[in-house]
């Protein structure tokens, strides 16, 4: 029996997608500017060559889909000195190991002596926690997807007492990163691939502004080449009529209304703070930060962090990539001084990053 995702990569079903896209955009005047806001888009349409199906007049470029790629290096500095300060250990997910501080420094200095640990979940984490002596900070990146995961476990340590375990939280959310983008003069996208994996969480609600106040079309879509091409299907429709609309092409996971569980885990543990971005400067309402009642899972407030702050290496144009206003093949570090293996910026760190992306499967174009 056919899986329910195998219809999904049919190549003839592709093939009527690319089609009806091409005859629709072959009405438009203009290129369309597509943004896709998730790293595991920014994969899959390479990956799967998605790219090849569309005509020359559509161009997709990247956004700021990478949590990796989007937390400052500062955050990075953090983590060392609380190694090197106040002896702690660290767990972190594995993407963030290689991302390099100021200085050029990362963690990956300190795999192998134990003080660095890669976990796979929240819940490695709490297992730590009950084996280790001293304090173990969890450095908590990423998006509305993850977040609610980390916020469940964090919650179970009051539950069980643990004292030893303290949230070093660099938490993001993408509606405002969003805002930020369409409200930047030089802004030239004309719609969005918004997020499968962020709107399981959110639903909808929180795109409306992009069709209702800047007449921007944005689709939800999944991550099978289907899935895209009918999120680019329904994109196209909407600016050959004239519409700006917000359209869920991935009923299959998402719901209108979103997952209101998940939101109420967050929301009991974090609460919205302005937060500094890699390349956008400091958002208003776009971090998580934890509750005053919660504080003594603080890590910034145990140990004093300092403020981050934000650093590009010279030459290397990862703020512009992340915005849209750069190709990976246009920085001069590309492919090398910059590689996966000596990464110089965190857009070649991540598997979802855009430049690793873009070096491992080309530009999807073919």
């Amino acid at each position: 029996m056919e899986r329910p995702e195998q219809a999904f990569r049919s190549r003839e079903l592709a093939s009527r997608a690319s089609t009806e896209i091409r005859r629709i955009a072959g009405r438009l005047s203009d290129t369309v500017r597509i943004m896709e806001v998730c790293g595991t888009h920014t994969v899959a349409i390479r990956r799967t060559g998605v790219r090849s199906l569309l005509p020359e007049s559509i161009r997709l470029i990247s956004g700021p889909g990478c949590p990796v790629c989007v937390t400052p290096s500062g955050f990075i500095s953090n983590a060392l000195h609380l190694i090197e300060d106040h002896a702690a250990t660290i767990a972190t997910f594995g993407d963030m190991v290689k991302v390099p501080d100021p200085e050029g420094r990362s963690l990956a200095e300190y795999l192998g002596t134990g003080k660095v640990q890669i976990v796979y979940s929240p819940q490695e984490v709490l297992q730590l926690a009950r084996k280790i002596d001293g304090p173990l900070v969890f450095l908590g990146i990423g998006f509305e997807t993850t977040i609610p995961t980390v916020a469940s476990a964090f919650l179970r340590t009051r539950e069980e007492g643990l004292r030893n375990l303290y949230l070093a939280a660099a938490f993001k959310t993408v509606p405002p990163a969003l805002r930020a983008l369409v409200s930047d003069p030089d802004c030239a996208i004309d719609a969005f691939l918004l997020p499968g994996h962020v709107s399981v969480v959110l639903g909808l609600e929180p795109y409306r502004f992009l069709a209702e106040e800047f007449h921007i079309p944005g689709v939800v879509g999944g991550f099978e080449p289907l899935d895209i091409l009918l999120a680019i299907l329904k994109i196209v429709r909407q600016l050959a009529s004239g519409k700006a609309e917000i359209e869920n092409a991935y009923p299959r996971a998402v719901r209108d209304g979103g997952n209101p569980v998940a939101r109420r885990a967050i929301e009991e543990l974090l609460e919205p703070e302005s937060s500094l971005w890699r390349g956008l400067g400091r958002l208003e309402g776009s971090g998580l930060a934890i509750r005053p009642e919660m504080e003594e899972l603080d890590a910034a407030k145990a140990f004093n962090l300092p403020e981050l702050i934000d650093y590009d290496p010279p030459g290397c144009l990862c703020a512009k990539v992340i915005q849209g206003k750069a190709l990976p093949p246009q920085c001069p570090l590309f492919g090398r001084r910059c590689t996966p293996d000596s990464p110089v910026g965190p857009c070649m760190v991540s598997s979802e990053g855009t430049c690793a992306a873009h070096l491992k499967y080309g530009d999807g174009a073919a």
